[in-house]
């Protein structure tokens, strides 16, 4: 008895962001929009246009100003992070009642496979994606776009390069059509090529996903082992991976990043930063229930022509996620390595996590006192807010825990 085939779809949102505002917007319809960061604070970069404004020339991750000059009527708005999380988990819920299989792969991106639910809802793979798309644009106002293949590999290749360019943008790919569909795009094109790939497959010959699927594998197991793998299994469409609700719950570090809002010079400043961060990242741990014996501080420099900074990290005896221990080995690992250039970003984050029911006793530090400092810490900001008790630090000019408070993930809420 042959193997049943696999239904797998790849779901995106066309310009997620951006759609999400007009949809609340009615009245911006017919207008270019775009969602930008603010540029008060050096975060004024395009994060989502919309089709109207792509066809003026703007263009994501591009500098405000330089989307502006090429179009002047554009409607700007800021980022309202809690809402676009909200309609994701609003669309998600929509695709989980045609199948219980979806996998979250970004916010605006879900895996979901119907190989064992599609007869309950349509004849074929087409008709169940424009269902779906159907009930997504009319409960949200927002426009999916659906790849559709044996694998997940498949689904997202179709997505990228076939769905989000045709009208409909729906489209189901056959493995043995990888040819026809697929293999003429250049390499850069592919999922996972990045820039530095695309230049050592460009010394190989390797200008096409086409060549890159015809190159022998163990040519490229032999330049890249595992990694030279995976990129012809990718190539060749080529997938045995299940579609999970749990693939992307195993965590595997907390941290936190921010662009400050201007140079930072002196390291008393900086110190500032770095304890909002681990202040920021140990509360994220211990409600989670995990520690970590790994500690990295990373640090960007001020000048963009000529780049300077660090990411560095170092293992703890113990794993931890007492604020002030982290704190202070962040700072240690700072002033081992900082130039003393000024700094316009910094991060900190906790790694090699396990469960914290079980930890050290020591003799000679009081780290009971210590955890409970932080419990209280912990409870007060969970019944009052985030900023209902600081450090005294956090208040000074380099303080940034107040305005991140408003935001997520960098961006106002």
């Amino acid at each position: 008895m042959s193997k049943k085939q696999r239904t797998v779809m790849l779901i995106d949102m066309q310009s997620f962001y951006a759609s999400v505002e007009k949809a609340k917007h009615p009245e911006y319809k017919n207008k270019p929009l775009v969602v930008a960061g603010d540029p008060a604070r050096r975060s004024g970069i395009i994060l989502a246009a919309c089709p109207l404004a792509k066809q003026k020339g703007v263009k994501t991750a591009e500098a405000l100003w330089e989307a502006l000059q090429k179009c002047p009527d554009l409607i700007v708005i800021r980022p309202h992070m809690q809402e676009y999380i909200d309609v994701s988990m609003q669309i998600v819920e929509i695709i989980e009642s045609f199948t219980d299989l979806v996998e979250p792969y970004s916010i605006d991106e879900m895996f979901c496979e119907f190989t064992g639910s599609m007869h309950l809802f349509a004849n074929n793979p087409i008709h169940l994606a424009k269902h779906i798309q159907t009930k997504i644009l009319s409960e949200t106002g927002i426009y999916a776009r659906a790849g559709i293949g044996e694998n997940k590999i498949i689904s997202k290749l179709c997505c990228d390069m076939i769905a989000k360019k045709i009208s409909g943008g729906i489209f189901d790919l056959k493995k043995e059509e990888l040819d026809k569909h697929i293999w003429h795009n250049p390499v850069r094109e592919m999922w996972g090529i990045g820039s530095r790939m695309e230049k050592h497959l460009w010394k190989m010959g390797i200008l096409t996903i086409g060549d890159l699927a015809k190159t022998p594998l163990s040519t490229l197991r032999n330049k890249w082992g595992v990694n030279g793998e995976v990129i012809w299994r990718t190539a060749n469409g080529i997938d045995n991976s299940p579609v999970s609700v749990d693939t992307h719950r195993m965590q595997k570090d907390i941290g936190n990043g921010m662009t400050l809002p201007r140079d930072y010079r002196t390291g008393s400043e900086i110190e500032v930063v770095l304890l909002d961060l681990c202040s920021e990242v140990c509360r994220r741990a211990r409600k989670k229930g995990l520690m970590g014996s790994v500690i990295t501080v990373s640090i960007s420099g001020a000048d963009f022509d000529y780049k300077t900074g660090f990411s560095r990290q170092i293992k703890v005896v113990d794993p931890t996620n007492i604020t002030l221990d982290v704190y202070e080995t962040a700072k240690r690992l700072f002033y081992d390595y900082w130039d003393r250039q000024p700094v316009r970003r910094v991060g900190v984050s906790l790694s090699d996590l396990v469960k914290d029911d079980i930890y050290q006793l020591t003799l000679f530090d009081n780290k009971e006192r210590q955890r409970a400092i932080d419990k209280v810490m912990d409870n007060i900001k969970d019944r009052f807010g985030e900023v209902s008790i600081l450090r005294a630090s956090s208040l000074t000019d380099a303080g940034q825990a107040v305005d991140r408070a408003e935001k997520i993930g960098g961006h106002y809420k």
